[in-house]
């Protein structure tokens, strides 16, 4: 009798936290975790594309070396961040990695403008193919990163909505900080550059 009273509880219990949301808590986790791994691979990508971006540009003798500089400055500055999964929980530090991220881009965009300034660059085959592969990989980052933004509100929702919100009190699952695209168009768009002391 106390087996069947065991097995009747256990089923009770399971069904309950069911119920509550706790089994979709387990998977809306595992997918924001598979999208940001996603999100990184395509950063890790991008990074791996610039050194021999950088080593192409340096074949140009007169290119701007402050633009070089900030890229390769952007690109340590992005890549030494350790990202771990405690990140996705932290608001403060995973706001730092956003903000690397952006300089990288926006330093890489940077570079791309000045690049066209250089003929001689422009017709390099090997320049023209890392800037295709570079301008590939960003599209995945986007791509990407929509997928975690949306896994993130998910999860969030579940979060915050009764009852579930009452399984995310007692297990301590609290709301993911997703990406914040306040300054977005600043890091995507191209930046003045100025080649003839003040004039355009």
């Amino acid at each position: 009798m106390r087996t069947i009273v065991r097995w009747l509880l256990a089923l009770a219990a399971a069904l309950s936290l069911a119920g509550c949301g706790y089994n979709d808590f387990q998977r809306l986790d595992e997918q924001t975790r598979a999208a940001w791994a996603e999100v990184l691979n395509n950063y890790q990508r991008r990074a791996d594309l610039v050194p021999n971006l950088v080593a192409t540009v340096k074949g140009e003798a007169n290119f701007e070396q402050e633009t070089l500089t900030r890229v390769i400055e952007a690109r340590a500055k992005a890549t030494s961040m350790q990202v771990t999964p405690e990140v996705l929980n932290n608001p403060e530090q995973f706001q730092r990695f956003q903000q690397a991220q952006g300089e990288l881009s926006g330093a890489l965009s940077r570079l791309l403008v000045v690049s066209e300034q250089y003929p001689q660059l422009q017709a390099n085959q090997g320049f023209r193919d890392l800037r295709v592969q570079l301008e590939g990989t960003e599209n995945r980052i986007t791509v990407a990163r929509n997928r975690y933004i949306k896994a993130v509100q998910e999860y969030n929702v579940l979060a915050r909505s009764f009852p579930s919100n009452l399984t995310a009190m007692v297990f301590g699952y609290q709301p993911k900080p997703g990406f914040t695209v306040a300054n977005e168009g600043q890091i995507s768009a191209p930046p003045q550059v100025d080649f003839g002391g003040g004039k355009k």
